[in-house]
């Protein structure tokens, strides 16, 4: 799981399906890569960190928590 992401992602006030459509991707298909439990391409974790506007870098918002 990416806490770091879920904490942005509850800061920015979006929902998960806003950015799954942002990125091109089901609202699931987006839970099962947060999770996880499917891998997110480096181009989805991009488009992510610029949906949310966030400054820390990008393998402090993907760091996969175990």
């Amino acid at each position: 799981m990416f806490r770091n992401l879920e904490a942005e992602i509850a800061r920015s006030g979006m929902r998960k399906a806003e950015i799954a459509k942002e990125i091109g991707i089901t609202p699931s298909t987006l839970s099962l890569k947060i999770s996880g439990k499917s891998n997110l391409s480096l181009t989805e974790a991009s488009k992510i960190k610029k949906i949310l506007k966030v400054d820390i870098p990008i393998e402090e918002l993907f760091n996969l928590d175990h």
